[in-house]
């Protein structure tokens, strides 16, 4: 994928399509750390091979084609085009107008550098000027407090919480519903959107 190809662009990263047979590669590597994958996924973490990983893509891009209830991005530096991360929004209800959001800087060297508060940035953005979503939430185990961090700076709110709803390390953890509305994501950001009837899409 050349970077010009790019979907959004923000100061040093951006957020792409994939590439099947590169990323694959790449992403393979990420889920031998099993720290990062705890704190991505709820379930036990389990490498993964890079025909996994492209098993995954290809399933992936199946279900955005034909459900059109997920846009699965890659974050990419902008400098030389290396993968970094992914960021998501799935489980669209295009009726309420409702979807969740996830997003994980998978290279732990480019950690800490603010590339997911800005791939977040870019992916508010997508979901509420172009997607016309209405609110969006993220899930989060209470011992990830980086994610937490990072959401609770891009203006999400604790909406709902389930007690003791995860094991891990021999105790139980809350896991935490954050949510941002539409509103006022538009305020944050000093954006006057104009109210449509339905989805951008249709």
């Amino acid at each position: 994928m050349d970077i010009k190809t790019s979907l959004f662009t923000g100061e040093q990263i951006c957020l792409a399509p994939i590439d099947l047979d590169k990323d694959a590669e790449i992403e393979a590597i990420w889920t031998q750390n099993a720290e990062y994958m705890r704190q991505l996924n709820l379930e036990p973490a389990r490498p993964l091979s890079p025909e996994q990983v492209k098993k995954r893509y290809t399933e992936i891009e199946k279900e955005a084609d034909e459900k059109k209830n997920l846009f699965y991005f890659t974050i990419r530096l902008r400098s030389d085009d290396q993968l970094i991360g992914f960021a998501r929004i799935y489980w669209i209800g295009w009726t309420s107008g409702f979807g969740l959001v996830q997003l994980g800087i998978g290279d732990s060297t480019q950690r800490g550098k603010g590339y997911g508060t800005q791939a977040l940035s870019l992916l508010l953005r997508y979901a509420f000027a172009e997607l016309n979503l209405h609110s969006l939430a993220a899930d989060i185990p209470e011992y990830n407090l980086a994610a937490t961090r990072l959401f609770q700076n891009a203006g999400f709110v604790e909406e709902t919480r389930q007690r003791q709803a995860v094991y891990r390390e021999g105790r139980r953890w809350d896991l935490i519903f954050f949510g941002i509305l539409k509103d006022e994501w538009s305020k944050r950001n000093g954006r006057h959107l104009s109210r449509r009837t339905g989805p951008s899409w249709q």
